[in-house]
């Protein structure tokens, strides 16, 4: 059994949102316990902060079911030199942040190692699988939540369980955003960060803007561009007729608080423009084959955060076939031309803005794990 408290704490992250967290959470675990050393698996924003990365998480970041099945051999591979450097380091604790998929597999090798585990950013298995909560009870000690809703959830299975608040309060320079104005005739584009959501989602933000044109002459509209998507791709799926403006991410708070509204596909980037207060239209499709499973294993009302976490529909979906330019443009009237039905969704997001939580959720998640540990005397 490990009893040592002098070993590192040891991360396991998959993918680029993760490292963010994962660095901001390094950082509040030194500035509390300044001899706290890291290692295991991270990005460039934990190298930043000091980890000691023995593995890339680029080695797991993998998308869709085919590919995971073809990297299979891989991943098995990466697992067993894993476990090897689990037993050699020895760590005093390990952290895992989201990425169920891989992060499980990790829990269990821990579990028959005694090292103690903790859940970051922990995985929305409300949202579907429910039934992996009985795993999450029995390997990991602490599960710490980030979204208001999941504390109940995880409760009700007998889970220990942290509510936090999200940590993109913290990285979100609201104080500045609020004191920007709004551009009343820029209109938003984020059509998504896969080629598949681009592709089949732009052409219909495109319809949108076609049919806006009439009433609305003035509009302009500015799209942001996710990173390593091909500009040429992007301007492949709009009309030559309509001037767009593509802009990089770098600045891309400052572009959401400027929008009048947004077009978005689903993604994390709901929460980021709802805790901003810009109104956004979530548009979503997939395949039908996809739509089938989803509708067998999905137990939410709704895809975009802001609504899950508010429980009604303060951002409106259009899915499947509802995610067509006629749609999308009749809404976008009705904001345009109501100025009593976009202002009430406004004060709808300044609600939301309450209900994610204050500032310094990895303060207080470093807290409950470091007090976690001298509890265990490590």
């Amino acid at each position: 059994m490990h009893t040592g408290n002098t070993g590192p704490i040891w991360f396991s992250v998959g993918e680029a949102s993760g490292d963010l967290h994962g660095a901001e959470l390094m950082k509040a675990i030194k500035s509390a316990d300044p001899e706290a050393a890291f290692t295991g698996m991270g990005g460039p924003a934990m190298a930043g902060q000091g980890l000691d990365a023995r593995f890339d998480m680029r080695l797991i970041s993998l998308v869709g079911i085919t590919e995971i099945l073809g990297g299979l051999p891989r991943i098995l591979l990466l697992l067993r030199r894993i476990r090897q450097e689990l037993e050699r380091v020895r760590p005093r604790a390990i952290v895992l942040v989201d990425c169920p998929e891989f992060n499980f597999r990790i829990a269990k090798i821990a579990k028959r190692l005694d090292i103690p585990v903790y859940y970051y950013i922990s995985p929305q298995i409300w949202a579907w699988r429910s039934g992996r909560v009985h795993f999450l009870r029995e390997h990991v000690r602490r599960v710490i939540c980030i979204l208001p809703f999941e504390k109940p959830f995880y409760e009700k299975f007998g889970v220990d369980v942290d509510y936090v608040g999200h940590p993109l309060m913290d990285v979100l320079p609201l104080d500045k955003l609020d004191a920007l104005p709004v551009d009343e005739n820029r209109i938003g584009l984020l059509p998504g960060s896969r080629k598949k959501e681009v592709d089949t989602l732009l052409p219909q933000f495109a319809e949108a803007a076609r049919l806006l044109r009439a009433a609305h002459p003035d509009l302009r509209y500015t799209l942001v561009r996710a990173p390593g998507m091909d500009k040429e791709r992007l301007l492949g799926h709009w009309p030559e007729s309509i001037p767009v403006e593509i802009v990089e991410p770098d600045n891309r708070y400052e572009i959401f608080r400027s929008c009048k509204l947004i077009m978005a596909a689903s993604g994390t980037v709901t929460l980021e423009t709802a805790l901003i207060g810009t109104p956004v239209m979530v548009a979503y499709q997939v395949s039908t084959l996809s739509m089938l499973v989803a509708k067998l294993l999905v137990n939410v009302d709704y895809i975009s955060l802001p609504n899950l976490i508010m429980g009604r529909e303060v951002y409106p979906e259009f899915i499947q076939e509802r995610a067509r330019g006629d749609v999308l443009a009749e809404c976008a009237q009705a904001w345009l031309d109501d100025p009593a039905t976009y202002d009430r969704r406004k004060r709808e997001l300044a609600d939301l803005r309450t209900m994610v939580g204050e500032l310094g959720a990895a303060n207080r998640a470093a807290a409950i794990i470091l007090d976690d540990l001298r509890g265990l005397g490590r």
